[in-house]
């Protein structure tokens, strides 16, 4: 087995004319005495791996002007780092899930990770956002039951007054 050499320089320039490049170069030298079978399970295919590229291209263009031009080598570059790092945080959060044996990753895990991982500048108002969006959640289920609380009231009033209207109670004919 022998050892796997990986070199990759990345540049990133924002040009004067809003256009947005990165340059890329990359050696991969690689050996091993591996047999892969065509039946590796392990294998995960790269589109599974990366987030799609069309919406990262959406949010790289919701920071740039509006007349801004994004390459196409740009927005493959930005996929692979943040498709990078959203696994190795999640991979972070999911392992302390499993030294807990829980099968399930929740927001506070993904905020522990990047906290772990030295994110804190993205862990604490993360945290913060997570609160809110619980309590806004939590106020919209109460508002769903309540309202069907109101309409099951309305919709029972209504039947035992069409109950009552066919039984002959209805006064209006005098």
């Amino acid at each position: 087995m022998s050892d796997n050499i990986v070199s990759s320089t990345q540049t990133f320039n924002i040009k004067y004319n809003n256009t947005i490049t990165f340059s890329s170069t990359s050696g991969i030298s690689s050996s091993s005495s591996h047999h892969h079978n065509h039946q590796d399970y392990g294998v995960i295919k790269e589109q599974d791996r990366l987030l799609p590229i069309a919406n990262v291209g959406r949010i790289m263009k919701q920071i740039l002007p509006t007349n801004a031009k994004i390459s196409k080598e740009a927005k493959e570059t930005m996929q692979e780092c943040v498709s990078e790092f959203i696994s190795f945080v999640t991979g972070e959060a999911s392992d302390k899930c499993h030294k807990e044996k829980r099968k399930t990753v929740n927001g506070d895990d993904i905020c522990w990770a990047l906290a772990t991982l030295g994110f804190d500048d993205y862990a604490e108002p993360l945290k913060r956002y997570l609160h809110k969006f619980r309590e806004l959640e939590c106020e919209k289920a109460n508002n769903q039951n309540h309202n069907k609380v109101i309409n099951t009231t309305n919709r029972n009033n209504n039947n035992l007054i069409e109950k009552y209207n066919s039984y002959g109670g209805d006064d209006d004919e005098d």
